[in-house]
């Protein structure tokens, strides 16, 4: 186990966390398991990633914010393989989301206080509006909005909504960079 910066990255069952040297991982973090994070990622402050009963994959430039949880789900005799959570490259969730065994396409949303559940899949340029929960085996198709809880389709996003998202993608990289180097964290 490393406890460096009140950062927890703890190997459980023969499984490591595997992070990548650019990712950014805020003090208070808790990464523990089957984890893989990638290039630029950024990690803030108090999420937990725990991967103890599957895995778990962040793609590069991913930012998981403050307060999320991230977890999978086990194997069962109906679906052997469980749930893992695949995230994919430059998505952004949102503060105090929680993430479970569910894919998040290439530069899908997931807004603040979200809930995605149990084999969910928020497809490519997908967004979950803040607040919203995607109950058990949706998906929410790519270029759609969803809100409520249940979600369900709101509209269809522009590409003006497209673009800022991948803002936001480009803020969080740098700003990962510009928070480690404050915290003496930088290589």
């Amino acid at each position: 186990m490393t406890d460096r910066n009140d950062i927890t990255i703890a190997a459980i069952h023969g499984k490591t966390p595997r992070i990548h040297d650019s990712a950014f991982i805020a003090p208070g973090c808790r990464i523990i398991g089957d984890v893989e994070i990638g290039p630029d990622v950024s990690i803030w402050y108090n999420c937990v990633v725990r991967a103890d009963v599957n895995r778990i994959v962040i793609g590069a430039r991913t930012n998981i914010q403050d307060g999320t949880v991230v977890h999978c789900d086990s194997p069962k005799p109906e679906r052997p393989e469980g749930w893992p959570t695949i995230i994919g490259e430059d998505v952004l969730i949102g503060h105090m989301a929680m993430v479970h065994g569910c894919t998040l396409e290439d530069r899908a949303f997931v807004g603040l206080g979200t809930i995605v559940m149990d084999d969910c899949r928020i497809e490519t340029d997908a967004m979950l509006a803040a607040g919203a929960m995607l109950t058990p085996g949706k998906t929410i198709p790519a270029r759609q909005l969803w809100g409520g809880r249940p979600a369900r389709h709101m509209r269809d996003l522009t590409d003006e909504a497209l673009a800022d998202m991948q803002r936001g993608v480009q803020h969080y990289v740098q700003n990962g960079r510009d928070h480690a180097a404050a915290l003496g964290m930088s290589g």
